[in-house]
């Protein structure tokens, strides 16, 4: 009997361990078909950084399916680059009235843009322009004299050669004049970058006449306002000249930009280029201090001190970051951006090129990024340090200076001061004395748990100022050429040019089907925050949601956006309509909608030709191209956006239609 029992039970465990098993498969089951969208953190492996070289007149083809991801945009493809001038457009005058020299200060976007707003001011007045001269690089300490302030980065006579229609320029002063300089005898301005062009004609141009020599100092990034009377478009086109044409970057930079480039390329798949966008400057400025940690915090509050003391700030100190963050206002986190590549479909295995010289809060703000894409690779992962090295030329050893801790009170000191004190309640017991780890004193930023001011920079930390404007040449070129560019941060309040805003302007002129995301922070955050009930229904799906506020960044309501949010901040970042022409649409692409804007051109007959060839060149490869296959996510999709094509148009696009003129400054 016993038997029989034991027998039974032995039936009854082996029954129920199959059904659970038959219920864990079928779990397993409806997990794997029902969640193929979900994000997998898997780990690939990483690139090996022994990199085949393509040849120099390969061109990759991007596969079909992959179209949706990586290829061109259609509703831009038929803007062209076109700055050349198209009215009654004289060389300048053989007589001028006098010379403009400048100094400008800051990194690698303010330069670039001071230096165009400097060649339209000297047009503007016939002035002859003095090659500017770069702070950073002169202000640096034992840096290679083979390249000195302009040359440091762009090549001198290719943009003189290039200009030399629109304004006089030359290396240096005369030298009858180079002496009363350095007394100090021609008058010195600090212009604004909102700074309009009356001002040049009332206050500085009478001056430039009377002492013939006028000294600039530039430090916000430019010294003209962005958005000129339409009766300046001349004006606007030459700012173009100079950014995308003139301002050539000195020869070794292009080659060894063109190698990094051509090495990506050589893996025969698409790359995305990202840059963060997370500068001290930035953070202090729009008050993110709360969004980082420990002596992050405390240095982004000391920055935003010196802005308000300074005047170049009118806010508070303490202000809530997580506010500003949910307005738009800060960069996006590495970790969001990783989070939204990857609800666009793009795979673990994708390559991701970091941009910019500064990452404020150090790699572990990379570590989210880096989980979901493995591929996370910088211009190290490309170039040699030989290549390095030859870049920024021979350079003296500086002495040693290592950081050293204050000296502190002796015993005696400190009873003094108790002592000249004066009267005081008694006191309480004194609080434990807190430790203070050595992690917390190494480093430049040592001095926050010492003293109350910032130190000087050593000269080592003046050289590393000039080689970041190297590595932000090299970012540049290859944030340019790339398949895909995310913006963590651009087009904020300050009105100072940034990296990624120039990059997303040149990508618009030169090729403006390119595939550049223009996100809104403020969107996004609110997606990020949404705890809905019905965010998991497959037409309210956060994933697709996104999905749909991305695509539309690349299209017309992204376009009409930056047009609205960029231009007013920065001409170079969204230098339409008055830089670009469009070519009439062709049969193939008759039923694409296209963004119409009042004042734009239509590109001339020889532009027209030139296009008719290429497409022809490549009509095997369009026929290839029309039997794309729809994406992986593009089934999910379809239902939600036939739902939203009737409200497709944004009223940002239609804000531009408005024959209305509009002040930059409201």
């Amino acid at each position: 009997m016993v038997l029989l029992f034991k027998s039974r039970i032995k039936w009854i465990v082996l029954l129920v361990l199959m059904l659970s098993t038959g219920s864990l498969v079928v779990h397993l089951s409806i997990t794997k078909f029902s969640a193929t969208n979900l994000i997998q953190y898997t780990a690939v492996p990483a690139l090996s950084f022994d990199l085949p070289s393509t040849s120099p007149g390969s061109k990759r083809v991007i596969p079909a399916r992959n179209k949706k991801l990586w290829g061109p945009v259609k509703a831009l493809e038929s803007l062209q680059p076109y700055a050349n001038p198209r009215t009654t457009y004289p060389v300048p005058s053989e007589k001028s009235n006098g010379y403009i020299y400048a100094k400008v200060y800051g990194g690698f976007s303010k330069i670039r843009s001071s230096i165009c707003d400097l060649v339209t001011i000297s047009r503007l007045l016939n002035a002859t322009l003095v090659i500017p001269e770069i702070q950073d690089s002169l202000r640096s300490k034992g840096i290679s004299s083979k390249f000195k302030s302009f040359s440091y980065l762009y090549d001198e006579d290719q943009f003189i050669a290039s200009l030399k229609n629109d304004v006089r320029i030359v290396k240096t002063l005369p030298e009858n004049l180079k002496a009363a300089r350095k007394r100090n005898e021609f008058p010195i301005f600090k212009p604004k970058s909102s700074a309009t062009p009356s001002f040049y004609i009332k206050e500085i141009l009478p001056k430039l006449k009377k002492s013939k020599v006028v000294g600039l100092i530039l430090a916000d990034g430019g010294c003209v306002q962005s958005v000129l009377p339409p009766s300046m478009a001349e004006f606007q086109r030459l700012r173009c000249r100079v950014a995308f044409h003139a301002l050539q970057f000195r020869q070794e930079l292009k080659v060894l930009g063109r190698r990094i480039v051509e090495r990506l390329q050589g893996w025969d798949q698409p790359y995305i280029a990202y840059h963060p966008g997370l500068m001290r400057d930035t953070l202090a400025y729009n008050g993110c201090a709360e969004l980082f940690q420990d002596v992050h915090t405390e240095l982004i509050q000391y920055r935003r001190a010196q802005m308000i003391k300074r005047g170049v700030l009118a806010d508070k100190l303490s202000v809530d970051s997580h506010i500003r963050r949910d307005n738009g206002s800060c960069p996006l986190m590495p970790e969001e951006v990783g989070l939204l590549l990857r609800a666009m479909g793009y795979r673990a295995n994708t390559i991701i090129y970091m941009a910019g010289s500064e990452t404020f809060g150090g790699q572990r703000l990379l570590i989210p990024l880096r989980a979901m894409f493995a591929n996370l690779v910088d211009y190290t992962s490309f170039c040699s340090k030989q290549e390095l090295t030859d870049l920024i030329g021979p350079e003296p050893l500086l002495p040693p200076n290592p950081f050293k801790l204050p000296p502190g009170k002796s015993d005696e000191q400190l009873k003094e001061e108790w002592k000249r004190a004066g009267p005081r309640p008694r006191p309480l017991p004194p609080p434990p004395v807190r430790p203070i780890y050595q992690h917390e004193k190494e480093g430049w930023y040592g001095w926050i748990t010492e003293t109350d001011t910032e130190p000087d920079p050593l000269p080592a930390d003046l050289r590393m100022h000039a080689h970041k404007l190297l590595w932000d040449a090299l970012d540049y070129i290859v944030s340019l050429e790339a398949d895909v560019f995310f913006p963590g941060f651009n087009n904020d309040g300050s009105g100072w040019p940034d990296f990624s805003s120039l990059v997303m302007g040149q990508r618009l002129y030169e090729r403006a089907s390119s595939r550049t995301f223009r996100p809104d922070r403020k969107t996004i955050q609110e997606y990020f925050k949404s705890i809905r009930d019905d965010m998991y229904h497959p037409k309210f799906n956060w994933t697709i949601s996104m999905r749909e506020h991305l695509n539309n960044s690349f299209g017309e309501d992204g376009f009409a956006w930056q047009s609205l949010k960029s231009k007013p901040a920065s001409f170079l970042s969204h230098p339409f309509p008055e830089c670009s022409c469009r070519m009439p649409p062709s049969a193939a692409v008759a039923e694409v909608p296209t963004i119409l804007i009042k004042d734009e051109d239509e590109c001339p007959k020889w532009m027209m030709q030139n296009n008719n060839q290429d497409e022809s060149s490549e009509s095997i490869v369009g026929a290839a191209s029309n039997e794309d296959t729809e994406s992986e996510y593009e089934n999910e999709t379809k239902e939600a956006q036939e739902d939203s094509d009737a409200s497709s148009k944004s009223s940002l696009t239609l804000a531009i239609n408005q024959d209305d003129e509009w002040d930059p400054n409201d």
